[in-house]
């Protein structure tokens, strides 16, 4: 099987093999000798051209954590730590430890990687080739053809379908293991996984592209992505999480981060959406739908299926995670890729005062009804830089990213708008005033960040207006708004800034801003 996945990768791309413009490259700087230590053939050409902006980070040891010789030292540094009582789930410390890394870290990437199969086997270079992870979570292939004939006259509102391909819709000409395939496609729901569309695949009397099968063929690497969500952050960014990881999992080649590449979208809705700049991290190109290609029979040279926003036991969205440990280093990695990406940077400061940012609800419910006492008392505060935003579409997604990362303490109710966390900078805490009865959502995903996580503590010192009228019928939490005692909110506040000012990183990044100035001035 592994000769047969080392052949595979040479397939998938066989032709430019190392031909990357470094400026193409599409990392933050210390992610660069990653690339390096996987394709040293590119770090030696860095080392020899004179024009090459990455000198810096020739001879650094560096693995993400997924590699095969890839030792501890040399992984991603950041880490999981491991402070708290796993409550039974392992026996020890480094088990712990060890299901957390698998969980919710690059050993995640590792696990998809080590499932990957091969179902279809490429014998020669104009072959298709097809391998796919454990319940076809992710596939990537070679010289495939999808057949959207099917789609004339179904309309332009399609999404979370299973029945886009019907059989023979997909395929392509080589050895198939079609048993292999058919047993590994038990979760058949949309966004679980690519089942519904793989159980269709068939092999081709001929080969898609030297024969001619194809009314279309795309030359450049491309995603095909399964959206949740678009109009909720923390839904859609489990997209865009699952394709950072995805990335991860397909890097057999260094173009993986480059920006030269497609993105289609498996829907007839033309894709908009609020966070839509996020997608500037993954394409420099313009986001298809399946509309481009209806009535049309099209090939891949290279097609990438990758990790979908609802899997089971998937990562991000209802991720089962062992108890009392944190700090994931794909979590950090993907922010960090996202920022660089989006040219979003840490300001230096001026003073030494923490900056708290409310984060206010421009909504029906979960709004806080002593809002303006709240902030005027936070004003009054000594030691805080404080500030109340909105996130809507006035403000532009770029801006509340640049407002976010240059917070150390970002407060909110619960809310997709705390999805905004994932991008604050690695010292900051996290205040969800009330979880409104859902304690793991926002919680765990600060855990995953890596960030201390606050919220309210005694219920008796805040008011809900009414019981909460859910439009589906029946009461709860989350569908009324809230008053806060303000002298209890104070002290959670400050209990954030105290976590902050301790952090030795923050100390560091001021004294450095606070010496930068000086040297201005």
């Amino acid at each position: 099987m592994t000769k047969q996945i080392e052949f595979l990768c040479f397939l998938l791309f066989p032709i430019h093999t190392l031909s990357i413009n470094f400026n193409e490259l599409n990392l933050p700087p210390q992610h660069i000798p990653f690339v390096f230590n996987a394709f040293p053939e590119i770090a030696e050409t860095c080392n020899s051209e004179q024009s090459c902006p990455f000198k810096s980070s020739l001879g650094a040891k560096s693995c993400w954590g997924y590699e095969r010789d890839c030792d501890k030292k040399s992984s991603y540094h950041v880490r999981p730590v491991c402070p708290g009582d796993h409550r039974g789930w392992v026996k020890t410390k480094e088990a712990q430890y060890d299901t957390f890394y698998t969980q919710a870290d690059f050993g995640y990437v590792k696990e998809q990687i080590d499932d990957l199969m091969v179902m279809c086997e490429a014998l020669y270079p104009d072959d298709t080739s097809l391998e796919c992870s454990k319940y076809l979570r992710f596939c990537r292939g070679r010289n495939i053809m999808l057949n959207f004939t099917g789609l004339v006259g179904r309309g332009d509102n399609l999404r979370y379908k299973t029945d886009i391909l019907s059989a023979g819709q997909i395929g392509g000409y080589c050895k198939f293991y079609s048993d292999r395939l058919m047993k590994e496609a038990e979760h058949m729901s949309a966004l679980q996984s690519w089942g519904p569309e793989m159980v269709n695949f068939v092999k081709t009397p001929k080969k898609p592209i030297a024969d001619g099968m194809c009314d279309i063929v795309i030359d450049k690497p491309t995603y095909i992505m399964k959206l949740d969500a678009a109009v909720n952050m923390y839904h859609h960014f489990c997209d865009f999480f699952n394709l950072y990881a995805s990335l991860h999992v397909n890097s057999t080649h260094p173009s993986t981060f480059t920006r030269n590449n497609h993105i289609l979208v498996w829907e007839t809705f033309t894709y908009d959406s609020a966070f839509k700049d996020a997608f500037k991290a993954f394409t420099e190109n313009p986001i298809w739908d399946l509309k481009r290609f209806r009535g049309k029979v099209v090939c891949f040279k290279n097609a990438v299926f990758p990790l979908l926003p609802r899997m089971i036991f998937g990562l991000y969205y209802n991720t089962p995670l062992i108890y009392g440990c944190e700090r994931s280093g794909l979590f950090h990695a993907f922010s960090k890729h996202i920022l660089h990406s989006l040219n979003i940077k840490l300001h230096m400061r001026t003073d030494d005062r923490v900056r708290v940012t409310l984060l206010s609800r421009g909504t029906t419910y979960r709004s806080i009804l002593n809002e303006k006492e709240i902030v005027d008392a936070l004003l009054k505060e000594d030691g805080y830089y404080v500030q109340r935003v909105v996130y809507d579409r006035t403000v532009s997604f770029t801006k509340q990213l640049e407002i976010t990362h240059n917070t150390d303490v970002f407060i909110g109710m619960h809310g997709a708008g705390l999805t905004h966390l994932l991008f604050l900078p690695d010292w900051a805490a996290v205040f969800e005033i009330y979880n409104c009865e859902d304690p793991n959502c926002y919680a765990d995903l600060s855990r995953l960040r890596g960030l201390k996580y606050v919220t309210w503590e005694d219920k008796s010192k805040l008011v809900q207006q009414d019981e909460g009228h859910s439009p589906g019928g029946g009461s709860h939490a989350k569908f009324t708004n809230y008053s806060f005692d303000v002298k209890e909110f104070l002290r959670l506040v400050a209990k954030c800034a105290e976590y902050v000012r301790n952090r030795q990183d923050f100390q560091n990044f001021v004294e450095a801003s606070l010496i930068k100035m000086h040297e201005e001035l």
